[in-house]
């Protein structure tokens, strides 16, 4: 942090002297005043300053104020508002802590013939604790139009008013502009998603940038961050467990019915709507890893192949050649929707993070909402906007630039390429 200090203390600041003509004679030129005396700054220290307060300058001795400026040394500039009789001036942005400003002053006296500057300088206290946060997707690729915005906190919020803080500084974009709204899944997550899915082949962008603010006692706003994706097709998947086919659908247009097996009693498959987690050409299932003891007649140590999971718990739309004879006919599976090798390719090939599977007509329990994967939608969206602090939707304005190149405009891009998933390709 930069030693405090005030960079001009006081000083006047010369102003070109004004003349003007009349039928009688000369006027003089502009007399220039010490500022010092016509602005009081408060903050009046220079180090340590408190950022939770409100920087206030006034005119003193019947003067006004004719311009004030207040920017952090990386030039970020403090919004403040004159009052209508230019009397003072009250700064209405937060202040950043352990940051320099300058605040720079031009004044005029009573009679309006006399002018000056002041500019003075000032740090606030270094705060006990910064708040940052990770958004994702974060890999600018394409998504489909059920993945929901996250934001993992790096340090859990809990009291209604911080909250609030937290969620006046975030901010979607997107085009076209849609109507949406956060949700505190828990102290330390958020989640954004639409009232209904995304539009297709839309731009979309978040971004987190609190300006310092304080969020709640030691903790203040620390570094922006910012990503951007886009999504393709409306891919939807209507998994009927009932009639043990999946019919599936490409922007509203039924393209491919697929024979399938989902989980037969005491294993059968969740309802509701799920969204495409990650996709794996191969994975290894072994069934002590969801509680299946390997001496049980239920157990399976198995590769198996075309892996598009939708739940973390290890439920999955995958190939399998080993029940062909069911699909289509009965449910066989431990909770997985099954299919042949081809149908299964080709479902790998057409699915991508985002798109949605949705279950009906099993006898499993819900898609838990979260923890388990998105399960976002399948709140409904009066519920949806309970679980925001500020309890209020918001109508995103227009996406600012191509994700592919740039992350959203406004905040620092902090993206980390580790966040958000490509899907391999065969």
């Amino acid at each position: 942090m930069k030693s405090a200090r005030i960079l001009v203390a006081g000083a006047v600041l010369s102003a070109a002297p004004l003349t003007a003509c009349s039928g009688g004679g000369d006027v003089g030129p502009e007399q220039q005043v010490d500022a010092s005396a016509l602005v009081q700054v408060t903050p009046a220290g220079s180090t340590n300053v408190d950022p939770a307060l409100p920087v206030v300058i006034t005119a003193q001795h019947g003067g006004h104020l004719t311009d004030v400026t207040v920017v952090a040394d990386g030039g970020r500039q403090v919004a403040g508002k004159l009052a209508a009789d230019g009397a003072s001036w009250r700064s209405t942005g937060p202040l950043a802590a352990g940051t320099h400003y300058t605040v720079k002053v031009q004044a005029a006296d009573g009679d309006g013939t006399g002018r000056g500057g002041v500019q003075k300088g000032f740090t606030t206290l270094t705060a006990a604790a910064t708040l940052t946060a990770t958004l994702t997707p974060g890999d600018k690729a394409v998504y489909g139009v059920g993945e929901p915005i996250t934001v993992a906190l790096s340090h859990p919020v809990h009291d209604q008013a911080a909250r609030q803080v937290v969620e006046r500084g975030l901010s979607v974009r997107s085009t076209p502009s849609v109507t949406g709204s956060w949700y505190w899944v828990d102290d330390s997550t958020l989640h954004f998603r639409p009232k209904d899915y995304w539009p297709t082949h839309a731009t979309v962008q978040a971004s987190f940038d609190l300006g310092g603010a304080k969020v709640q006692d030691g903790l203040y706003g620390g570094a922006p961050a910012a990503v951007g994706f886009r999504t393709g097709d409306k891919m939807f998947a209507l998994t009927d467990a009932g009639s043990d086919y999946m019919s599936v659908y490409r922007n509203g247009e039924k393209i491919r019915s697929i024979p399938i097996t989902t989980g037969k009693p005491g294993f059968s498959t969740r309802n509701g709507i799920k969204v495409v987690l990650e996709q794996q050409q191969e994975v290894f299932m072994n069934s002590s890893t969801v509680g299946i003891a390997a001496d049980s007649p239920n157990a399976y140590h198995l590769d198996v192949y075309w892996d598009t999971r939708v739940t973390w718990s290890g439920e999955y739309v995958h190939a399998a050649p080993w029940s062909e004879g069911s699909q289509g006919v009965s449910n066989v599976s431990h909770g997985c929707t099954g299919m042949s090798t081809g149908n299964a390719e080709w479902f790998y090939d057409n699915f991508r993070r985002g798109d949605i599977v949705q279950v009906v007509n099993s006898l499993g329990h819900q898609m838990e909402p979260f923890g388990n994967g998105f399960g976002d939608w399948n709140l409904a969206w009066s519920d949806w906007i309970k679980g925001s602090a500020l309890g209020r939707t918001v109508t995103t304005q227009p996406a600012t630039t191509d994700p592919a190149n740039a992350p959203a405009a406004g905040a620092a891009a902090s993206v980390a390429s580790s966040v958000g998933y490509l899907r391999p390709r065969a």
